[in-house]
């Protein structure tokens, strides 16, 4: 459940869940709207959140299953 959470749950929240504030924001970074600039980062971030779900859950299940064979 947990890696769930970390792996779908964080992302859907960081890109849906706070688009209506995101989109409030009138800003920008490096010239860029702060909104383009929020969904970017979430490409990055989303890739971190599944690089931690199967660095933490799913790699050391294939270490195990490659020392019992």
């Amino acid at each position: 459940m947990l890696k769930l959470l970390i792996g779908v749950g964080i992302p859907y929240l960081g890109v849906l869940g706070l688009l209506p504030w995101v989109a409030s924001v009138d800003s920008f970074v490096l010239g860029v709207p702060f909104i383009y600039a929020w969904m970017f980062a979430w490409f990055v971030l989303t890739s971190a959140c599944l690089y931690i779900c199967w660095r933490c859950f799913d790699r050391p299940a294939a270490d195990a299953r490659r020392q019992d064979a």
